[in-house]
């Protein structure tokens, strides 16, 4: 018997849909990879087709343009609520780029597969459109701390893992307890081997041992309030560690690499950084956009400052960290920020009860659990799975 086709489809639109596919795929394969296919691509950039990469690249360029300017993501993000799921779907890519529609169903007919695990809308959306006899069983798991509309187009199963957009979701008419699942969030599986030795990984990092750590990001392309709370950071007369990663912002990091700071602090400036994990677990601070990394900074117990939301969805998340989980702050003002720090340096003990509500919430982290639901709805339809 041919074993069946199990998609997992990467779309660059932002780290925050890369990381919970590679976790996902890493544990599926892991636990089911010998009882399926598995197919794993760059949907757009690994298609050969011209169109598909250009759409990307507009997609990645749009996540920019959100992040610096926040009004326009905040006006995406409401236009999709007004219109809703189908009537946004419909704009986002058969009216403004036709070409990504025609041309993505293709690709996805070329693809064939039994079944598609997404962790952006768009693959799911081209799933549902192929032919009836050719339509995949679809899964689609929302990164994000609520369903908005482009991820409330129909799915055979969907999942999400904060339970405020999960309980939100089930009181609509579409949803119920078999096609919504909440299930831990998909932080990266290597997460899990990086040690929780903060003086032994500021050892291994060449970093002080005995001095507050603070990491800095905007997310994988560094556009946001990085640049100015650096600025601040560095310049005050306190014993600081300050880690300011650019991401792909290849121009901010050059222009940080000229900054100078007081004695007191440690100001390590770095591009895309490949071990922002062990960098994380080594600090004890984490600030920047809101954005899938606050799961990274929470699953190893630090508490956040949020300092940029790009549109609603992220808003949301930064709620669920802030008032669900309660390991964050939300402080817009790079001179607020800075006054927030200075006060965690002088009296260390203010951080302990984010650091305890942090540490409370870590398992629900993690994207085994998810696999074994997504193989059981697979199991489903492909009962012989099981023999």
């Amino acid at each position: 018997m041919q074993k069946i086709r199990v998609l997992f489809p990467y779309v660059e639109a932002g780290y925050g849909h890369i990381m919970p596919m590679k976790s996902i795929l890493d544990s599926f394969t892991k636990k089911y990879g010998d009882k399926v296919e598995i197919v794993s691509v760059r949907f757009y950039a690994d298609s050969g087709d011209s169109h598909l990469v250009k759409y990307e690249q507009m997609i990645s360029r749009q996540v920019r343009l959100y992040n610096k300017v926040p009004f326009i993501g905040h006006l995406g993000t409401f236009a999709d609520e007004f219109f809703g799921a189908y009537l946004s779907s419909f704009g986002a890519l058969r009216i403004i780029t036709p070409f990504a529609y025609s041309h993505g169903v293709k690709h996805m007919r070329e693809l064939a597969p039994d079944v598609v695990i997404s962790t952006h809308w768009a693959t799911n959306y081209y799933a549902k459109h192929l032919k009836k006899d050719e339509m995949p069983l679809t899964i689609m798991y929302c990164p994000d701390a609520q369903l908005n509309k482009l991820f409330e187009y129909p799915s055979d199963l969907n999942l999400i893992s904060a339970p405020y957009g999960y309980l939100r979701a089930l009181r609509k008419r579409k949803y119920n307890m078999d096609n919504m699942k909440m299930v831990p969030f998909f932080i990266r599986n290597e997460a899990f081997s990086v040690s929780t030795d903060k003086k032994a990984l500021r050892e291994k990092l060449g970093l002080p041992v005995d001095k507050l750590t603070i990491v800095l990001a905007e997310g994988g392309y560094g556009i946001g309030k990085i640049e100015p709370i650096t600025k601040l950071l560095i310049k005050e007369h306190i014993p600081l560690t300050v880690i300011s990663i650019c991401g792909t912002n290849k121009k901010l990091h050059e222009k940080m690499l000229g900054f100078e700071c007081t004695d007191e602090v440690t100001f390590k400036p770095m591009g895309f950084a490949d071990n922002i994990l062990e960098l994380e677990a080594a600090s004890d601070i984490f600030c920047g956009k809101a954005g899938n990394i606050l799961g990274e900074s929470t699953f190893f117990g630090n508490p956040s400052i949020v300092t940029h939301c790009a549109n609603m969805i992220e808003h949301n998340i930064c709620d669920h960290y802030m008032n669900t989980v309660g390991c964050t702050i939300k402080e817009y003002s790079p001179k607020k920020v800075v006054k927030i720090v200075k006060n965690f340096v002088n009296n260390p003990e203010l951080l302990e009860p984010y650091r305890k509500r942090a540490l409370a919430y870590h398992e629900n982290f993690g994207s085994e659990a998810a696999a074994d639901v997504i193989f059981e709805k697979i199991a489903e339809v492909y009962p012989d799975l099981k023999k």
